[in-house]
C-alpha cells in the first residue's frame, strides 16, 4: 500500500521513522511528512505550544501539500496522536483514500463528512486522557454515520503514546500487539486493492 504517516506533537522523532521502516519491511511504500519543518520536542507541552503557534489551518495545509503528490495512487492515511487527527481529516476529504490507520488519536468530523465504506482502524490506550470513553463512543457513532467501517482496539494500562520506545508512555506488549494488528489490516487492504474490491 501507499501510506502517508504523520508524526505526533513531538515532531518527526526516530520512532516515526522506525515505524515507517517497519511498514516498508512489510512491503509498503511510506512517506513521513515533517509538518514541524525540522522541530522536535521532548514534552507534550512544548509540542502543543508549537502546534498552536502554527495553527490548525496551516498544519492541515502542510499535510495536504505533502500528501498531494501521492494521492492519485490511493493512499492509506496514518498518524500518531496529533498526526492521527491530521490523517483522519485528510482521509475523509479524499475520495481515493484506501484506508485510515489511527494510532493514539482521532479528530472531530465535519458535519457533512461522507465516505464509501472507508476501512478505519483505531489503536488507543485505555484509559487515555486525550481520548476519553465518552468522546470515543461519540466519535465511533459519527464515523459510522459518515460511512466508515471502523475497528477500535483498546490497550488497558498503556500510556497515551505507547508505541514510542523513547517516551515514558511506552508499553512494549501493547506496541507489538498494535503493530501485529495494524499490519494485518494493511495486508487486507492490499489484498482488496489487488482484487479490485
Amino acid at each position: 500500500m501507499n501510506i502517508v504517516l504523520f508524526h505526533s506533537t513531538f515532531g518527526l522523532r526516530p520512532a516515526v521513522r522506525q515505524a515507517a521502516d517497519r511498514l516498508r519491511g512489510a512491503g509498503h511504500q511510506v512517506w513521513t511528512p515533517d509538518l514541524f519543518e525540522g522541530r522536535t520536542f521532548d514534552t507534550v507541552e512544548e509540542g502543543m505550544e508549537h502546534n498552536e503557534s502554527i495553527g490548525r489551518e496551516e498544519l492541515l495545509k502542510r499535510a495536504v501539500l505533502a500528501a498531494a503528490p501521492y494521492s492519485e495512487r490511493g493512499l492509506v492515511y496514518a498518524g500518531f496522536s496529533l498526526g492521527a487527527s491530521v490523517a483522519q481529516t485528510l482521509a475523509l476529504g479524499d475520495h481515493r483514500a484506501r484506508g485510515l490507520l489511527l494510532l493514539h488519536g482521532t479528530s472531530d468530523l465535519a458535519p457533512n463528512a461522507a465516505v464509501d465504506d472507508l476501512p478505519v482502524q483505531l489503536h488507543v490506550a485505555e484509559p487515555d486522557p486525550f481520548e476519553t470513553d465518552d468522546w470515543l463512543s461519540a466519535w465511533y457513532l459519527q464515523m459510522g454515520r459518515a460511512g466508515a467501517d471502523v475497528e477500535v482496539y483498546r490497550y488497558a494500562g498503556a500510556g497515551h503514546l505507547y508505541t514510542d520506545p523513547e517516551l515514558p508512555d511506552y508499553d512494549a506488549e501493547a506496541a507489538e500487539a498494535t503493530w501485529r494488528t495494524a499490519l494485518g489490516f494493511l495486508d487486507t487492504l492490499q489484498q482488496d486493492a489487488q482484487t479490485g474490491s
